[in-house]
């Protein structure tokens, strides 16, 4: 009996030693954990179970035959992040370069179906040199295995994947899916095809983080929502956004019963709007006066940077803010921007997160390169978020709220529930230069001082429409208030939304303008 215990011990160790201290040694020289280290990271202390560790694959070809580890690349298992249950894979670069096999494949695949059932998110850890060549087509079709639970998966349980290491070719397509992705400063890059084949193909000379580097994603392609300098600060990422979200697409956010107010005081939202309209100003200033203390978790922070997108918490109550940001490129709407904000108002939607708009938008960016890249068909994919959207929706206007942007961010007219402005907002189909210079085009063509008399027609048309006044008439502003006034409404808003239900048509699905 005791032989028995002892060849399970034996087992259970050379498991976790992965592909063996040497690999594990190179791995810690790249900066990198390894999958194991990375689960405890993230996961609370003594929580992992983990499943599977005994497999292996069952092919003989190329020298597969000798080369069998337990767990075949990579480590999967369930644990808890805050108390909560939450489904973990860690691919092991250790172990074949954590390249993807059937065995591997299955591993991933049925755990997926164990979030699926259980209603609990899943964390990817991605470290893998990508298909597993010796298995051939049997590679393929476990990514293809995997990409199919995603989808599935997608909407009913939080999917969140962290880029720890390489991911290339057909791997990238798992990330994408997911609800976030997250990457690793100078260790992570991802892309379908690496820079010798883009060479080969297009004669460009490229590096692998040029081509599919953190920054890059980050920054220019928009793949990612956010990158950290290393595995720790990833993996605390990871437990921080998971408390803002429910286990599932049937629960609601939890609600923490304490919490810091702002640092600042509200009088100080009083003085934020300048005097001169066209004068910016930085909104993150309004949402950390208006949040709880240090609860901001910006997305997509450093891609189309005229929108803010993140989550936060006011009162307790877990957020996804949407807001333009005057203080790049005043706030406009473009392609970049559109695309963002409808992926983060769906995700908000998707898990019963209240979304906050604040707004100071002048417009849609104009110009060829927009209008040739297709502003309208996605600056439409964040007007059909919104209006699909059934979370409680409370909407701030600060200042401008001009043209159809006014229509896009979240107005009554698109189902918000609650829409204030301040005293300062302008809210009109354009601003009264451009409006003054149609309304009056004759008469400023025969003026002797064409530039005093549009002046004059300017101050009229700001008196009469760029203000929110005209609007609360009409019933498209519930209230116009003081900026001070702003975190009760919202805190009182949220409280009295919290039981909304409110069902779209019956259909199989949509047809967003993709």
């Amino acid at each position: 009996m005791t032989d028995r215990y002892s060849d399970l011990d034996r087992r259970r160790e050379k498991a976790t030693l992965g592909g063996g201290q040497s690999r594990i040694d190179r791995q810690h020289d790249r900066g990198k954990l390894t999958a194991r280290e990375r689960i405890t990271v993230l996961l609370d202390e003594d929580s992992f179970v983990e499943m599977g560790q005994l497999v292996r694959h069952q092919f003989t070809d190329f020298g597969l035959a000798d080369n069998r580890p337990y767990g075949d690349g990579v480590v999967t298992g369930y644990g808890t992040v805050h108390g909560r249950l939450v489904y973990v894979y860690a691919q092991d670069f250790t172990v074949f370069g954590g390249s993807l096999g059937r065995a591997h494949a299955s591993k991933i695949v049925q755990l997926l179906d164990l979030a699926l059932q259980n209603g609990a998110p899943v964390i990817g850890l991605s470290d893998s040199g990508g298909a597993r060549i010796q298995e051939g087509v049997v590679s393929l079709g476990g990514y293809a295995d995997i990409f199919l639970k995603n989808t599935l998966l997608s909407g009913v349980v939080p999917q969140i994947s962290a880029i720890m290491g390489p991911c290339a070719g057909g791997a990238v397509y798992s990330p994408a899916i997911t609800d976030l992705t997250f990457m690793v400063e100078g260790t992570s890059y991802m892309f379908v095809t690496g820079p010798d084949v883009v060479h080969s193909v297009t004669q460009e000379e490229v590096t692998a983080e040029d081509l599919g580097g953190a920054a890059m994603h980050t920054e220019r392609s928009g793949v990612v929502h956010a990158a950290y300098p290393n595995d720790v600060v990833c993996l605390e990422a990871i437990r921080t956004v998971l408390s803002y979200l429910p286990q599932n697409c049937e629960e609601q956010p939890e609600i923490h019963t304490s919490y810091q107010p702002p640092a600042g005081g509200a009088g100080d939202l009083d003085t934020l709007i300048p005097e001169n309209p066209n004068k910016p100003y930085d909104m993150h200033d309004v949402i950390h006066l208006l949040v709880d203390r240090e609860t901001f978790f910006p997305v997509h922070d450093q891609f189309a940077r005229n929108l803010i997108c993140g989550f936060a918490r006011i009162g307790g109550h877990a957020i996804g803010i949407v807001a333009n940001q005057p203080a790049h490129l005043a706030g406009v709407l473009d392609i970049d921007a559109s695309v963002k904000g409808a992926r983060f108002v769906r995700l908000c939607d998707a898990f019963n997160v209240p979304l906050v708009t604040l707004e100071d938008v002048p417009g849609f960016l104009p110009g060829t390169d927009q209008e040739w890249n297709g502003i309208i068909r996605h600056g439409a994919k964040l007007l059909y978020a919104f209006c699909e959207a059934t979370v409680p929706k409370l909407t701030v206007i600060t200042r401008k709220a001009y043209g159809g942007a006014y229509d896009v961010m979240s107005s009554k007219h698109i189902r918000g529930d609650m829409n204030y402005a301040w005293p300062s907002a302008e809210i009109a189909v354009m601003g009264a230069k451009g409006a003054v210079r149609i309304l009056h085009r004759a008469a400023l063509q025969s003026a002797d001082d064409a530039d005093a008399l549009e002046e004059e027609f300017s101050r009229d048309y700001r008196a009469r429409f760029a203000n929110p006044y005209v609007a609360a008439e009409h019933g498209y502003i519930d209230e116009v208030i003081h900026p001070r006034e702003t975190r009760d409404r919202i805190i009182t808003g949220l409280q009295v939304l919290r039981n909304k239900v409110l069902n779209n048509p019956r259909k199989k699905h949509g047809n967003i303008p993709l």
